[in-house]
């Protein structure tokens, strides 16, 4: 063989071996290939850390080839070679982030954490190339201006209106200059809030109060002893016990603790978090995350942040939450500062010489419930067996729209303590996949949330089903001790459940407007809407069963209940509303840049009188659903708003006379819940009321009016 065949022979064969071990490392990915699972969801117990990086390296390379394909076609543009090209393309990279993103809230690692921060910048990159680049915008532009001509269903309007109005709040419209600025902006937002969210994670999991001294322990119930006396073994101390910043943990100290100096001691590192000048203090992350987003705002042609995000939202203006807020605060105040002084009567009649402080409310709420109507959290937790519990909210679904809920534990979770179920109609045709993950642990993130590993979308005739996750962190089993909940987690677990309805009975097309993609202060409807169920007398009597005894919750325990419900909704309603107004605060601020947190906190919560003996319920430096990335910044009202709509629609099911009745929960499965985005949020709610909502049903059921 001649030296010039001889080289070309070793080309083929270099390049013939890279193609192999090419399709050998995607073979070995799990990432990118189809999961070779029921329902195709996602092959946990396979994926491994570093498989993420080179599958979304892969999706970002495969989404700007099917981007240059939409570019450079030289039919002219219409819905389905520009829009609907537009949706479908990433594919990969959509589930692979959705992966990675939701692990690295559920179930963390250093690795993960370190992998987000290099991702970061990365996908902030791609994202704005493609958001910014102008001959894609001018294909969608031009769709949208001829919208009209192509004879398209609601939804598909709405989707040219969607992309339309995502590519120009993304800078499609600016200077390639100002493009440059703003790519450095998004960058840095995007760093600003992962490092916000560490912070707290490290510092929640770093913190705990030891106890060494049995007597430190008075006031306690025994579960609440049970479960520090646990948290201790876990954590090497066998033999004492520990209260962390857990939720679980912190509030029943709070609520049942005699040990004051105690109860402040945990109140203050829980109100301080992020706030303790160390290297966990979020204070210059939000100042300079505040600076960036007015610096991007104005960019975009907006007055300040509030005005950027309302833009999207239902109530379109810092206005019209101004007075929703205001107009609440008016009404919730006063009743806050009848609590409070009920409390210091208390504090007054056992001889005690001290002032209530935020520390001491948890603890006088729940002695004056207890001497008001004979209740607290501890009488009712044996009828709250986490099992029972959520076997109940899964007979509300099953009466409302047809579900029926078969766990799969067959089926790859997402973490050993997850919960995996098959969600069916009524027939026994596939719905979704529903995992259900409850305790808190080092790895997860605090809170509650609903999330899609998979959206629900069609593509190329094919409907893909939904794979959803509902994540909490409820009081755990301890010792011989089952998970107990409070009627707190009770409401939380029907909460999430109603926000993975809104992702389970999606029927849409397209991925963008599928779920829960709707305007941010629409998105708490079908959350907040389920809640209702969760202390009817009708729905208590069939999962309220003593741990014990197998007893059914009695009436006399149901009438309590009921007749405690609107106790201490002025401290409820005074808190968050005091979150919402300094979230408001800050984003329409006019000089964010000189903003000191700790001042400007203080100067927002006096103009607004909030009193001393409460605090916002979130504070700046641990305000996660505001600065840990853009989430409910601009829109902690939303809960409010959205609360205003859900008053209004279960009146339509009491109306009736059935808090079950198959033509209104028909009606809004169709209307709401299987809908998504795609229509106009306001048209939606009135196709299935017949009507816009009004305040009353809230005032009523608030104790407000």
């Amino acid at each position: 063989m001649n030296k010039i065949l001889f080289f070309i022979f070793m080309i083929f064969l270099m390049i013939a071996c890279g193609k192999q071990l090419e399709n050998e490392k995607i073979s070995d990915n799990p990432l990118m290939t189809e999961f070779k699972t029921p329902f195709e969801v996602p092959d946990f117990e396979n994926i491994k850390t570093d498989h993420y990086l080179p599958a979304i390296k892969a999706g970002m390379d495969i989404q700007k080839k099917e981007i240059s394909e939409i570019i450079n076609n030289q039919e002219k543009p219409d819905f389905n070679n520009t829009i609907e090209a537009l949706d479908y393309s990433g594919g990969l990279l959509k589930n692979t982030t959705g992966i990675f993103y939701n692990l690295l809230s559920a179930n963390t690692s250093p690795e993960l954490q370190e992998l987000a921060r290099t991702l970061s910048p990365i996908l902030s990159k791609h994202h704005d190339e493609i958001l910014m680049d102008p001959a894609l915008y001018a294909r969608i532009n031009a769709v949208y201006r001829q919208v009209e001509d192509f004879n398209l269903v609601t939804e598909q309007e709405k989707l040219v209106e969607k992309y339309h109005k995502r590519f120009i709040r993304n800078g499609a419209n600016l200077s390639p200059e100002q493009k440059e600025i703003l790519k450095k902006i998004n960058e840095e937002l995007s760093l600003l809030g992962l490092q916000f969210g560490d912070n707290l994670l490290a510092e929640d999991n770093q913190w705990k109060l030891e106890i060494e001294n049995q007597e430190d322990l008075a006031g306690l119930p025994e579960m609440v002893i049970s479960a520090a006396s646990s948290a201790a073994s876990d954590a090497g101390l066998g033999g004492k016990w520990i209260i962390t910043l857990h939720k679980p943990s912190w509030i029943p100290f709070l609520q049942y603790s005699s040990r004051r100096d105690l109860r402040e001691k945990v109140f203050r590192a829980w109100m301080n978090r992020g706030n303790n000048k160390n290297e966990y203090d979020n204070n210059k992350i939000i100042q300079k995350t505040l600076t960036l987003r007015n610096q991007k705002a104005e960019l975009l042609g907006f007055k300040d942040w509030a005005a950027y995000i309302l833009d999207e939202n239902m109530a379109g203006n810092s206005k019209a939450v101004y007075e929703l807020l205001n107009g609440l605060w008016g009404k919730a105040l006063p009743i806050a500062e009848m609590e409070a002084t009920d409390m210091q009567k208390m504090i007054d009649q056992e001889n005690e010489s001290f002032q209530l402080e935020p520390w001491d409310w948890w603890y006088y709420a729940e002695k004056v419930r207890k001497a008001r109507y004979d209740l607290d959290d501890e009488t009712l937790r044996p009828y709250f067996e986490l099992n029972n519990v959520r076997n109940g909210l899964f007979h509300v679904v099953n009466k409302l729209y047809g579900l029926d809920f078969i766990e799969r534990p067959d089926l790859p979770r997402p973490h050993p303590d997850a919960k995996c179920f098959e969600v069916l109609e009524n027939d026994g045709s596939h719905v979704g996949i529903l995992y259900m993950d409850f305790y808190p642990r080092a790895s997860k993130t605090g809170g509650a949330w609903m999330d899609a590993y998979r959206k629900q979308y069609r593509e190329n005739g094919r409907n893909f089903t939904p794979v959803i996750t509902t994540v909490f962190n409820f009081t755990a089993p301890a010792g011989d001790q089952p998970a107990l909940l409070t009627f707190d987690e009770v409401e939380t677990m029907f909460h999430e459940m109603g926000h993975a309805l809104h992702g389970l009975l999606s029927d849409c097309n397209y991925r963008t407007l599928s779920g829960t993609a709707v305007p941010r202060d629409f998105v708490e409807l079908p959350s907040q809407i389920l809640e209702n169920w969760a202390a009817e007398p009708e729905v208590l009597k069939h999962y309220a069963r003593h741990i014990q005894t197998g007893e059914v919750i009695p009436d006399e325990l149901i009438l309590k209940l009921s007749s405690s419900n609107k106790f201490n909704r002025g401290f409820a309603t005074v808190e968050y509303l005091a979150a919402s107004l300094l979230d408001m605060a800050y984003h329409t601020a006019s000089d964010p840049e000189n903003i000191d947190p700790n001042a400007f906190e203080k100067e927002a919560m006096k103009k607004i009188r909030l009193i001393p003996q409460i605090i916002p319920r979130y504070r700046s430096t641990f305000f996660k659903h505001i600065f840990e990335g853009e989430g409910y910044s601009a829109g902690y009202y939303s809960y409010k708003w959205a609360e205003v709509i859900d008053a209004d629609a279960y009146e339509a099911f009491t109306e009736t006379g059935d808090i079950f009745n198959p033509h209104v929960a028909s009606s809004f499965r169709k209307n709401i819940l299987s809908k998504g985005g795609t229509d106009d949020a306001m048209k939606l709610y009135v196709n299935f009321r017949g009507k816009e909502p009004n305040l009353n049903p809230l005032l009523k059921r608030s104790g407000l009016m």
